[in-house]
């Protein structure tokens, strides 16, 4: 697990998980919505964020959370060695994202940008749940069904399966170091906002 991928549906805690993914691993964590968008809410420009995204993909290590575009998705997918598919009831990702709304109007919502607009976000974060269960939803499935034989793929379908996801990896951390010592090299240290515009061309 060296280069990983999360993704999923609006307000699955795809965000939640990456962040305690890259605290377990020490990989460096990259979220498309801090990378796509400035504080306040406005876009980074195509060409800037398409050359930071390119850049993160040449490394050798990274947890990336997000979507953005089905293009820059499916590149980051191809690229990844491990695939984190949260795939929760339609009810599950309605209530997380409107307990987000409810925390972000005390707080930023951790890992967005400053500033993030909260109530156009979270407008758009109920807009894009049906439309990425439409349109998204199948082909996430299948993309999970046909990488299983080429990587590493976790399709967690309850906050119970996030939990014991996030558990395994807590056991086998001190596995991997303890190879890494007996091999004589170093152990690991330790280290949705951009899917609706995406999502409406392809209802369009």
């Amino acid at each position: 697990m060296q280069r990983v991928a999360v993704f999923g549906n609006a307000g699955g805690g795809k965000s939640t998980l990456a962040r305690r993914l890259a605290e377990l691993t020490g990989l460096p964590l990259f979220s498309i919505d801090m990378m796509r968008f400035k504080a306040g809410g406005d876009k980074v420009p195509d060409e800037e964020y398409l050359r930071q995204h390119a850049d993160i993909l040449r490394r050798d290590e990274w947890i990336i959370d997000g979507f953005d575009s089905v293009a820059s998705a499916w590149e980051r997918f191809a690229a990844a060695d491990t695939l984190i598919y949260v795939d929760l009831p339609l009810a599950t990702h309605y209530w997380w994202v409107t307990k987000r709304f409810i925390q972000g109007l005390y707080a930023n919502p951790e890992g967005w940008p400053d500033k993030s607009p909260i109530w156009s976000s979270t407008i758009s974060g109920y807009r894009v749940i049906p439309r990425c269960h439409r349109h998204l939803t199948p082909k996430y499935r299948q993309l999970v069904t046909d990488a299983v034989a080429s990587k590493r793929v976790h399709h967690l379908r309850s906050r119970a399966q996030i939990r014991r996801f996030l558990e395994a990896v807590r056991n086998e951390i001190p596995a991997e170091n303890a190879r890494h010592v007996s091999s004589g090299q170093e152990p690991p240290l330790s280290g949705e906002l951009g899917q609706t515009e995406a999502i409406n061309q392809q209802s369009n």
